[in-house]
């Protein structure tokens, strides 16, 4: 009876150490009892008479009852009480449909920020450019910057008769570049256009929407996911979509600064830049601490796909991935990401860099870039020093120092001998416009002189700076960026000591720069403003980020508390103070963007603006209806990118500065604004095999307001027609300038050119196939 009873009670408390205790007291007080009370009965039965022993017996009996009852009672009264296991499940199922309500409302407002930017975009564009009550034409000429010629070969796709027969002419193309025949799909990264044409024909959209449509769509959405990949960025690292929200606002008010896809739709920028957003959100989950394994794997995955295509779309990412490889050999230098992580990554970049070199056609730029080089270094020195994570702090340090130098060797000279055996015209021509950029040369070199007077390769004016400040994302940038950057040299420090990485940390430690995602945004914004500091162009890829890593530092608490720590506060405790900024800093933010820009963002959606080009419509219209359809024009790269996609005609030129080949012939066609003679300028269009050249009256007149940037500037000095007299550059020539001479209309011009047409802004002349000579 006492082991069943035992039994019971054991079953009712669901634990074993619980079990052990209760059958310990609860049977061997019942097994004494039980022998207590046959020695009394029989010293009762011996002792005394029968009447008084069943009264004894009795009285026992009525207590045992007693005691059964109460146990009774005890033991349903435990059985009401809930068990410290359905007390945790309970717990864990708060708390988790906590993470999935937050996780819903954080999700839906990413997505409505995408959408909205989306439509922002779609209502601005049609605003500026009065899209929809434009003929073709017109709308096709709204693609300034040469950025047409994309567009160009979407709609070959779609008059080609087959998916299959548009990109078996475009890997053979020889009506596009005069004297060649190209893989334009390797040349100009075409993938894009070749999707979407895709995408076009299967979803039978062809009664549903007309293609520019299509096309312009698919850009805006791709600008959706790009701000929506900053939101989960700064909602991942801060844990709050206040952060996204606050992310997406700035990106929006700095757009000048953030994207070029208001004015150049077609741009490889604006296809490539939302994946690369994409990869850095997927990064910043991969590296998290506090994700679990599934997470992990999404992050994992995501970001294999979002690098391919990246390095798919974009002829220069490369470069790009390697700057963001030189943060990641930061982070793992100083041993503040687990080497499996790492391992993973190095993963990605290889199996990316492999499987675009095969879908490239054997791109050899990818086997020669630097990213490959950086990847090799890192392997190599890793295997070279095994326990380089080991040992006190001066002998870790010594061990980091060769690291590095390791590294840099092993890397140069991984990438002379793969220039060497794959030579890369580009290469050399990169290095000698880097060392004039950097003032450690001089040229005459038409082509690296005309490409640094390009505003992209130019320092940031002050107006930059002007427009991040006044909507105050630089000086919260800078505040965020220096709390950062101290803790996360403690922590290096602490490593390099042989202290571990907490993973599991607390908000009331302080310890912002023990998260390994925020490190590496550390790194990567300062190696990224680095290069943002040098050339203008590059404030496409640091801006949006400056955006998002400002948001995130002003809505975490984490910040705040490192901050508090530091200053040692005693009269409000830190963890208060900072949830409180943390709440209030954004918001005020927040209603004083909103009171300053939300009226210029209506005001900008409302405003109809007039986009005309009348004297570009009309060239366009004669060349459509007059010129053969064997015809070669000539003339600036961007004027012959709106040529070939407005008339589909032959081109000396196109507008890439990645291609070293047609930046050459883009020098040639350049000389009719050269002081040279006639006799020179039309032995060079011939060359190329020219029927008609089209001068434009901006570049004859050019008035830049950078000193020794015009084009003919530019001419001269690389043909040696300058003379410097006291400091001053003076022009000289025993020929006038040609584009000025031309217009006369005598001999000897007239013998090798006629002019067939000309407006305000253009004169075209036709090169004469027989030559008169007129005097």
């Amino acid at each position: 009876m006492a082991e069943l009873r035992c039994r019971k009670t054991a079953v009712k408390e669901g634990e074993e150490e619980g079990e052990e205790e209760h059958q310990q007291c609860e049977s061997e007080p019942r097994s004494e009892n039980f022998t207590m009370d046959k020695v009394s009965l029989k010293k009762c039965s011996e002792d005394t008479d029968g009447a008084t022993c069943g009264a004894q017996e009795k009285e026992k009996e009525d207590e045992e009852e007693e005691e059964k009852k109460e146990e009774d009672e005890k033991e349903e009264a435990d059985s009401q009480k809930p068990s410290p296991v359905k007390r945790t499940r309970s717990a864990c199922r708060s708390v988790m449909l906590q993470s999935l309500v937050k996780l819903f409302f954080g999700c839906l407002a990413a997505v409505t920020c995408g959408m909205m930017y989306a439509v922002y975009l779609y209502t601005y564009h049609e605003r500026k450019f009065w899209f929809s009550s434009r003929q073709e034409l017109e709308r096709e000429i709204t693609f300034q910057g040469g950025s047409g010629l994309y567009y160009y070969y979407y709609k070959h796709m779609l008059t080609a008769p087959s998916f299959e027969r548009g990109i078996y002419e475009l890997m053979r193309d020889n009506r596009t570049v005069s004297g060649q025949t190209i893989n334009a799909v390797e040349r100009l990264s075409l993938y894009p256009e070749l999707v979407t044409s895709l995408l076009y024909r299967v979803t039978g959209s062809q009664d549903v929407i007309e293609p520019v449509y299509f096309y312009i769509g698919v850009v805006f959405g791709l600008q959706a996911v790009y701000v929506t990949a900053l939101f989960v960025s700064s909602w991942v690292m801060s844990g709050t979509c206040v952060a996204g929200i606050l992310a997406v606002a700035w990106y929006v008010i700095n757009r000048p600064d953030t994207s070029k896809v208001d004015y150049a739709i077609p741009l490889r920028d604006n296809w490539a830049l939302p994946y690369f957003s994409c990869q850095v959100a997927a990064l910043t989950g991969f590296l998290s601490n506090n994700v679990n394994s599934a997470t992990e794997m999404f992050c994992y995955l995501l970001m294999s796909a979002t690098t391919f295509t990246f390095i798919l779309v974009w002829d220069h990412s490369h470069y790009v991935l390697f700057i963001q490889g030189l943060a990641l050999f930061l982070l793992d230098s100083f041993d503040l990401v687990p080497p499996r992580k790492m391992a993973d990554i190095h993963k990605v970049y290889l199996s990316s860099l492999f499987l675009a070199y095969i879908l490239q056609f054997q791109n050899p730029a990818l086997l020669s870039s630097p990213l490959l080089s950086l990847l090799i270094s890192t392997v190599l020195a890793r295997y070279f020093q095994q326990n380089m994570k080991m040992g006190p702090l001066v002998a870790r340090l010594m061990k980091v120092f060769l690291h590095f130098y390791l590294c840099f060797t092993t890397g140069i000279t991984y990438s002379y001998v793969a220039k060497r055996l794959m030579p890369v015209s580009e290469s050399d021509f990169i290095l000698r416009f880097l060392e004039v950029k950097f003032g450690l040369n001089t040229t005459t070199d038409f082509v690296t002189n005309r490409l640094l007077c390009q505003e992209c390769f130019q320092t940031p004016s002050q107006d930059f700076f002007l427009r991040l400040t006044q909507a105050s994302v630089l000086p919260f940038y800078l505040l965020v960026l220096l709390i950062c950057l101290i803790s996360t040299l403690q922590t290096i420090y602490r490593r390099l000591s042989g202290e571990p990485m907490k993973t599991n940390l607390r908000l009331e430690d302080g310890r912002i720069g023990e998260q390994p995602e925020v490190i590496y945004h550390v790194f990567h914004t300062m190696l990224f403003g680095a290069l943002a500091m040098v050339f203008e162009g590059m404030k496409y890829l640091w801006t949006p980020y400056v955006c998002m890593f400002t948001a995130f530092g002003v809505c975490s608490p984490e910040l705040w508390v490192t901050l508090f720590r530091w200053l040692r506060l005693k009269s409000i405790h830190p963890v208060v103070l900072a949830l409180i900024l943390s709440t209030a800093v954004p918001t005020i933010i927040g209603f004083s963007l909103w009171r300053e820009y939300f009226p210029r963002v209506i005001a900008e959606l409302s405003e109809l603006q007039e986009f005309y080009d009348p004297d570009t419509v009309e060239l366009m219209n004669w060349i459509k209806t007059h010129a053969p359809m064997a015809a070669v024009f000539a003339g600036s790269p961007q004027l012959l990118g709106s040529v070939k996609l407005c008339s589909g005609w032959t081109v000396t030129s196109l507008p890439l500065y990645s291609d070293i080949d047609l930046l050459r012939r883009s020098e040639d066609t350049y000389q009719v604004y050269a002081m040279r003679s006639a006799e020179e300028v039309y032995k060079i269009l011939s060359l190329h095999k020219t029927s008609y050249v089209i001068i434009e009256e901006s570049l004859c007149n050019e008035l830049s307001p950078t000193k020794g940037c015009r084009i003919k500037d530019l001419l001269d000095i690389a043909n040696s027609h300058v003379v410097y007299d006291k400091g001053e550059m003076y022009s000289f020539s025993k020929h006038g300038r040609f584009c000025h001479e031309i217009k006369m209309n005598y001999s000897p011009y007239t013998n090798y050119f006629s002019r067939v047409f000309w407006n305000r802004s253009y004169h075209v002349y036709k090169v004469n196939s027989v030559i008169s000579f007129q005097y």
